[in-house]
């Protein structure tokens, strides 16, 4: 029988940004996350992977 198995990890990075308001600062990060400018790797990993079977 085959089974399908999710792994899932949690990543953290902390990233300063200069913004009017901090809806602001949000959107200045998510952009530059969207872009690649903000990058999350192996380094950022926090806590243990989860791991279910559906």
């Amino acid at each position: 029988m085959k089974y399908t198995v999710v792994i899932e990890e949690i990543l953290r990075k902390e990233v300063v940004v200069e913004a009017e308001n901090s809806e602001e600062a949000k959107e200045i990060a998510e952009a530059l996350y969207r872009k690649g400018e903000i990058v999350l790797d192996a380094g950022d990993f926090i806590g243990e992977p989860t791991i279910t079977c559906n």
